[in-house]
């Protein structure tokens, strides 16, 4: 008789099979129809939902999240007045501040199955209180959510007097991706340099790039370019992901022609932030006004891995969010126009396994002798999902059932009508 600690019997994985998911300690050890008379300390009844490996996102500034009001709102809404007000915040604010902003956002993030953050953390600051933060939240909520850190000269890795020593103190204390931000260098010269070095700095240490890289409506920002000649000069590939890029989609189609080749080539991983670049971009338009999304499907059909990032909840940068990745791919798959039901599946995978993959994490997936974390839905495929954005059955991170949700059935009283409505797709 086998034992296990705990048994998902009858999920429906994102590829369609049906299949039990046997777990023993942090482990799954089985999937598939499971030996007759298999026992669990617990057992999830998941017939007709949809299991699924957890959420990722791979783009997010914890050290800021929570934040919203502090200490005035974005009246602009813009991106350059919400890195001014993040420059008054992180004066007054305090690491006990961060750390306890981080750990409610992660009791969102558990609540809603997402499990692997990757967040820049601000190093233009000689205190370096967001580093260490974000640093002791890392170790707190390591447990159930794999946090991943950022070195981000948010002011400039050139522009800030500050930003060079302080990035590679923030390195040496133990965050683990190099960033930049080269757009907001005060040259298109001195945000080429930047990349140069920061590509060298992470090429010596053995770490993976991720760049905010031209967020701006600006069609001559090409900062991407360089981050892909330089990423092929220091062997990067695969190693280094371009955030944003929203300048792509003002670029002259010509150009774009020739640097989408360029992109799969170098191996770099794109992160558009739907939610929040439809917000900021295009503030200075009138009509017909840009949308701030990069060419999403346009780079996956050139062989580029493409995933959503959430980027902001409730900071100087975005007055919304709740940690809801589905959120995010419904907002970019309309954006983007990814309508056909091929398409819809791939924005969940982009939430999934290929924020995963960005993020390089081990032992991800729903398989024999992965992490067993996973999330059962109250959805019957992902195309059902990202239409309801539905209730979270049950959260397992690590071996371990850390949240539960009811199912969001309405009770109604409408005479000749079912008593209860579930929002289901009939097909």
């Amino acid at each position: 008789m086998a034992e296990f600690d705990l048994i998902v019997t009858g999920g429906t994985l994102p590829d369609g099979r049906v299949a039990d998911i046997a777990i023993r300690g942090d482990r799954i050890v089985a999937v598939g129809a499971l030996p007759e008379g298999a026992i669990a300390g617990e057992v999830i009844d998941a017939t007709g939902d949809l299991v699924s490996p957890p959420f990722v996102d791979p783009h997010f500034h914890m050290d800021a999240t929570l934040s919203y009001g502090l200490p005035r709102v974005n009246a602009s809404g813009t991106l350059l007045e919400g890195i001014a007000l993040w420059g008054e915040l992180k004066r007054i604010v305090t690491v006990e501040e961060m750390v306890e902003r981080g750990l409610q956002y992660c009791d969102w993030a558990a609540s809603m199955g997402l499990l692997a953050i990757r967040s820049h953390v601000d190093t233009c600051d000689d205190r370096l209180l967001g580093v260490q933060a974000m640093l002791e939240l890392r170790e707190k909520v390591k447990g159930y959510i794999d946090l991943q850190l950022v070195a981000f000269p948010q002011d400039g890795f050139l522009r800030d007097p500050t930003a060079r020593a302080n990035t590679i103190r923030a390195l040496d204390m133990g965050v683990e991706v190099v960033g930049g931000i080269p757009h907001f260098e005060r040259t298109m010269a001195d945000g080429a340099a930047s990349l140069a070095e920061l590509c060298r700095i992470a090429a010596e240490r053995g770490l993976m790039v991720d760049i905010h890289c031209d967020e701006t409506d600006d069609p001559m920002s090409r900062h991407i370019e360089t981050l892909a000649d330089e990423t092929i000069r220091h062997g990067l590939q695969g190693r280094v992901a371009g955030s944003h890029l929203t300048s792509m989609h003002s670029m002259d189609n010509y150009y774009v022609s020739k640097l989408l080749p360029l992109i799969a080539e170098a191996g770099i991983s794109a992160i558009p932030n739907p939610l929040i670049n439809i917000m900021l971009q295009g503030r200075h338009d009138s009509f017909p006004k840009r949308r701030g999304l990069t060419r999403v499907r346009e780079m996956q059909a050139a062989g580029i891995r493409v995933g959503w990032g959430q980027d902001c909840v409730l900071d100087p940068w975005y007055s919304l969010g709740t940690a809801d990745m589905l959120d995010v791919a419904f907002m970019g798959l309309h954006v983007a126009q990814m309508s056909h039901p091929a398409e819809m599946a791939r924005c969940f995978e982009m939430v999934t396994e290929t924020n995963a993959a960005i993020l390089g994490l081990d032992g991800y997936g729903i398989a024999a002798g992965k992490t067993a974390s996973l999330v059962v839905l109250d959805a019957k495929d992902p195309v059902d999902a990202l239409r309801l954005r539905p209730a979270r059955l049950a959260v397992v991170s690590k071996g371990r059932v850390i949240a539960r949700s009811p199912r969001a059935d309405a009770t109604l009283a409408i005479p000749g009508r079912p008593g209860t409505v579930r929002r289901r797709s009939p097909r």
